[in-house]
């Protein structure tokens, strides 16, 4: 059985203490890419299966490593019985996540038992963590194989040593890896993520995610450009770029001035009818930036600019590194910049010390910017990272009745944001069916707003003028009023 053997001695298990440290050693770029000749058949008549959890930048890592298993000869498949390889690509941002994967692991323990053939493996950001690696191994046994976020690249030797050692495979990275360019991609539908940059170096004291996905770097603006530029030839209708903090972006560069702000100007030259891009950090939002976006044309007026809370203290002791004040700066510049833009938020509630007049100043925060919607959540200790040792003294309770407070006003302000658009004619991309009804089409504003409304399945993929006939508070509905508008690829 492998739960009796000591794998310590074969790999070193990821450190935190490890990650933290930001070295400066040259990030290498690598260009040349691809599959062993020894696997490229290797799942020829086989089939694998992807769980992914998190975010967006999970699913574009899911969707490198099915890219790669493809070229390797796997099929997909969403049936877990027929599959040969169950990769669970993990999110570490909050425990309930956590506790989803173990939960999963938990049912894939017997069909396991059933085809001691099948190849199981964890990978992701929970990956990247000391204690998960720990308790898999001390009580998941059956996983064959551990990876980290530093190199999916490695995934076919990695699936070969699983397939052919029968012993657990571990290979997690403490120091995060050189950029990996030339990966392949299964890409579906008519939106499209490019990553821009890997890593965080902001070191929010709640956060887990600089241990997990390592220092920042950015990828060579050429590269950038020459994806997008495919995607385009390719007739992707919307490109979102991708990066724990994208507007860090080409900070890390040493022989260029190159910005984030210069990475969307050259961009906005592309013929892509949409570029998006998520997650930015108020303290790197400069007005370089705003002034790009100003530009419009395929940049969307819609920005996601995590507050997290509304108060100065609080945000000190989230090691924020902005105060209240500077954010309603920046939100009043975005704002006198782009009059229309529909400006979302992520917050949490009930951080260590967060005193009722503190959580107060987060809600009178939200009404003076505005905000269209927010992520909210109640904190919860991660360990590992710095608020883990604060001592998180606000009853649950309170949290609960804080976060019913803050969703109210949230629900309020979404609704009277949706039923401004009543009457009014917006652009819509037609992603696909709606979830609840097939004779409903569904699509999304520039301003990432969800609309319903009744449509040929031909629309599917075109961009469409409708009218907004009813806001609720979450979905428009509406009806079309011109036919498809000619975009050019």
């Amino acid at each position: 059985m492998k739960s009796d053997k000591d794998y310590s001695q074969y790999f070193q298990p990821p450190s935190l203490t490890d990650a933290k440290k930001r070295g400066k050693e040259e990030i290498a770029v690598h260009y040349d890419f691809t599959i062993p000749e020894d696997m490229q058949e290797f799942g020829k008549d086989k089939y694998y299966l992807i769980r992914t959890y998190g975010c967006q930048m999970n699913e574009h890592d899911t969707e490198v490593m099915k890219g790669l298993l493809e070229q390797m000869g796997y099929q997909a498949t969403e049936d877990k019985f027929q599959a040969d390889v169950i990769l669970l690509n993990t999110c570490a941002i909050r425990e309930n996540a956590e506790d989803k994967v173990f939960g999963e692991l938990g049912h894939l323990k017997a069909l396991k038992a059933q085809k001691p053939g099948l190849v199981l493996g964890v990978c992701g950001c929970m990956s990247q963590e000391e204690a998960v690696v720990n308790r898999i191994m001390q009580k998941h046994a059956f996983v064959d194989l551990i990876f980290g976020t530093h190199n999916i690249h490695r995934l076919p030797s990695l699936l070969k040593d699983a397939f052919y050692n029968k012993e657990m495979v571990v290979e997690v990275w403490s120091k995060e890896g050189d950029i990996v360019e030339n990966l392949p991609k299964k890409r579906e539908g008519i939106r499209a993520w490019v990553n821009i940059m890997f890593g965080c170096d902001k070191f929010c004291t709640y956060c887990i995610v600089p241990y997990t996905r390592g220092k920042e770097r950015s990828r060579r603006p050429q590269d950038v450009l020459a994806e997008v530029r495919d995607l385009a030839r390719q007739g992707f209708q919307e490109i979102t770029l991708l990066g724990q903090n994208v507007n860090a972006y080409g900070k890390d560069f040493e022989d260029i001035t190159y910005s984030f702000a210069d990475l969307m100007d050259d961009i906005r030259k592309i013929d892509v009818p949409r570029i998006r891009f998520t997650t930015s950090h108020p303290r790197d939002f400069d007005d370089r930036l705003i002034e790009v976006l100003g530009k419009r044309g395929n940049l969307v007026e819609h920005i996601h600019l995590p507050v997290q809370s509304g108060n100065t203290e609080v945000l000190k002791r989230m090691s924020r590194k902005y105060s209240r004040d500077h954010y309603l700066q920046l939100a009043g510049k975005i704002k006198e910049t782009m009059p229309d833009v529909v400006l979302t938020t992520d917050i949490i509630v009930g951080f260590p010390g967060e005193t009722d007049e503190q959580f107060d100043e987060t809600m009178s925060l939200y009404e003076e910017v505005g905000f269209d919607f927010a992520f909210t959540f109640i904190y919860s200790p991660r360990e590992g990272t710095p608020a883990a040792d604060m001592e998180d003294n606000v009853p649950m309770e309170v949290k609960k009745q804080r976060l019913y407070r803050l969703n109210e006003l949230v629900n309020k302000h979404s609704k009277a944001s949706n039923e401004r658009l009543l009457g009014q004619t917006v652009e819509v991309l037609v992603e696909g069916e709606s979830k609840n009804n097939a004779d409903v089409l569904a699509g999304r504003t520039r301003t990432n707003k969800l609309i319903h409304f009744t449509g040929d399945k031909s629309l599917i993929g075109q961009m469409v003028e409708v009218e907004v006939t009813h806001a609720q508070t979450w979905i428009l509905k509406g009806e079309i009023v011109h036919k498809p508008m000619k975009i050019s690829i």
